[in-house]
């Protein structure tokens, strides 16, 4: 169902086709695109486009739109083609001609445009949360097992002593600079596209500051044809930012799974938190990691497909863009699954206190015995030569003391500065002043 059908009716299957999934996505958008349209009939109301009757007639019906969708009751029906249409038909059915001019000065181009904007900039602030919740697991788990050591290792032959200090807190500061990822694509989401039409603007004096400051966007995107141009760009960072995330938890999914193995035994999970075989009886498989892992790689390709969607499109708006929607939307609920499945499990799991007492650790003190000769006055390479020559001649007895005090070593975390630098960047986030704004605009 179009409220602009003229005299010609699009064959269902074309219309099947090009509708294809939005539907169903949409509803992802619902809420937000209320918030949009409030924000867009109360400046349409500001420059004479609407009356003041007109307008609150139209808020309180929008306010109950709102409610539907925040209640997970609100549904695009069959024969509607997308959530913007799905609103303002409730609005015509209701309110008749009224309801008809919410769309002025407005496109669906920019309407969408404004919905991921608003839809995304939500999900970023989840995202956030659910990151610093695994950050802070890590750091505590850091701290505790900080004078445990640990096998470290190159290309997977035994190499120097590490810690569970050190690998926990590894993977927190890993996730800082993830945060400082996803900091750069809230900034780039965080710019209002409304009143760009159909990417060229409106005759239509439209007042796009006010629609910019009652939605809490830091600024707007200036030029109609470059808000156009971002459908698929802010989508492509945000991606690359989340892909940034995945990669992190990824690589500690990977670890966390070669380590339950009896080959290493480094750490044990929790009975209830893994699974069994159905023929083999001692069996306790690490399936969260494994899942984890595979999850947090397929989101790792999301920013490859979407730029082989967007692929050669010049400027303007091309359905292709429509695509997109399939491969972005749910993916941060798939990342905050998997953040969430590994705080859960860091936060449980057992460390194994005396790896290095086995002799096949004995050489991963190799190091150490060179730095204490050099300390003691042996250039270095004399050294280096001797203790490898001591090593081939079956005479090397490790000295298992290490005393590493430089800053980010075994002995000097520097956890305190990390946390530090996360809280940094998570202060810079203005989801207060976004909170706020929404809050004004529910009031209006």
């Amino acid at each position: 169902m179009k409220l602009w059908e003229k005299s010609t009716q699009v064959n269902k299957k074309i219309e099947k086709f090009t509708v294809g999934n939005d539907r169903m996505l949409d509803i992802y958008l619902a809420k937000y695109d209320i918030l949009g349209s409030m924000a867009h009939i109360l400046m349409l109301q500001s420059v004479g486009l609407l009356s003041s009757g007109e307008l609150d007639v139209l808020l309180r019906e929008l306010k109950n739109i709102y409610q539907l969708a925040v209640n997970d009751d609100f549904i695009i029906e069959e024969g509607v083609e997308d959530v913007h249409s799905q609103v303002e038909l409730m609005l015509t059915r209701k309110l008749g001609d009224v309801g008809k001019k919410i769309h002025s000065g407005r496109s669906r181009n920019d309407q969408v445009l404004v919905d991921l904007k608003l839809y995304t900039r939500a999900e970023i602030e989840k995202t956030v949360d659910a990151v610093s919740a695994l950050f802070e697991v890590l750091i505590e788990q850091s701290e505790k097992y900080k004078h445990i050591l640990l096998p470290g290792y190159t290309h997977l032959q035994i190499a120097m002593p590490s810690s569970f200090g050190l690998w926990f807190g590894a993977y927190a500061e890993s996730l800082a600079d993830d945060l400082q990822m996803l900091l750069a694509a809230w900034k780039i989401t965080n710019r209002n596209p409304l009143g760009s039409a159909a990417g060229y603007g409106s005759s239509f004096p439209l007042n796009r500051q006010m629609t910019t400051d009652l939605l809490g966007f830091d600024t707007m995107n200036y030029n109609v044809v470059y808000a156009q141009m971002g459908r698929g760009k802010m989508e492509r960072i945000v991606a690359t930012a989340l892909a940034g995330v995945a990669a992190t938890v990824s690589k500690l999914a990977f670890d966390a799974c070669m380590f339950t193995s009896q080959n290493f035994g480094f750490i044990k999970l929790p009975d209830e938190f893994t699974t069994g075989s159905s023929i083999m009886p001692h069996k306790k498989n690490p399936d969260v990691f494994e899942l984890t892992r595979a999850k947090c790689n397929k989101l790792q390709s999301i920013p490859q497909q979407i730029s082989l969607i967007t692929t050669n499109l010049p400027s303007g708006y091309f359905r292709d863009l429509q695509i997109i929607k399939e491969v972005f939307l749910p993916a941060f609920g798939e990342l905050r699954d998997c953040l969430e499945m590994a705080a859960m499990m860091m936060e449980r799991v057992d460390v194994k206190t005396d790896i290095l007492d086995d002799p096949k650790y004995d050489l991963i003190f190799s190091v150490e015995e060179v730095n204490r000769l050099a300390q003691n006055g042996m250039p270095f390479r004399d050294a280096y030569k001797k203790v490898g020559l001591d090593i081939e001649a079956g005479n090397f007895n490790p000295d298992k003391n290490i005393h590493h005090t430089h800053e980010g070593s075994i002995g000097n975390l520097c956890n305190d500065r990390i946390k530090i630098y996360k809280d940094s960047i998570r202060e810079q986030f203005n989801f207060s002043g976004v909170h706020e704004a929404e809050q004004n605009l529910l009031n209006s």
